[in-house]
């Protein structure tokens, strides 16, 4: 018998200064048997980063969601789909091959993929070369030090808040609060 997903509520308060974006967001997260609460958290700050894009994109007329992630490899972590169903954002989360990268950037008008763990670095020299043509493809690093902070911050459910100033995300629930500034690879 299959393991099933750990379901994870999330109550998150998005202000994102730089983008003028304020929005409450109330998210369900089904933690893959496979899934570390470490990769876990960096989809949802991955969300948050990217949550202005709802607005910016879409006009307020999409749908920002997570997708299937590690269960279905054709779905990203994060999505942000318009009103007609056309994918505007995919996000991915970790280390992944570059042949569904790739498929992603004709599936999505962009693609964001956020590298978090301590091997991101050696991933990245053998990837930088394969993943240098599509235009719609960004890159950043999440230091590993924060991405490990993110850890007790992880729990069944979860009042967050999140304010994104000066490209840095202060994500925090009144007891922990961690620090991230992505580094963009490309």
């Amino acid at each position: 018998m299959a393991i099933k997903s750990t379901i994870f509520k999330a109550s998150l308060q998005i202000a994102d200064i730089d983008h003028a974006y304020y929005a409450d967001h109330a998210l369900t997260l089904a933690r893959h048997p496979s899934e570390t609460d470490e990769r876990m958290m960096v989809r949802l700050c991955a969300l948050a980063l990217q949550a202005h894009k709802l607005q910016t994109v879409c006009g307020g007329d999409g749908t920002l969601a997570f997708g299937a992630g590690l269960s279905d490899p054709n779905e990203p972590d994060v999505w942000l789909r318009d009103y007609t169903g056309l994918t505007r954002l995919w996000i991915e989360v970790g280390q992944p091959e570059d042949k569904p990268l790739l498929k992603a950037c004709g599936k999505a008008d962009e693609v964001v993929l956020y590298c978090f763990n301590h091997a991101a670095e050696v991933w990245w020299r053998t990837m930088e070369a394969k993943l240098a043509r599509p235009k719609n493809l960004s890159v950043f690093r999440i230091p590993t030090a924060a991405s490990q902070a993110l850890i007790p911050l992880a729990q069944r459910s979860m009042q967050l808040q999140a304010t994104i100033q000066e490209g840095v995300l202060m994500l925090g629930d009144g007891t922990h609060n961690v620090d991230i500034e992505p580094l963009r690879w490309k």
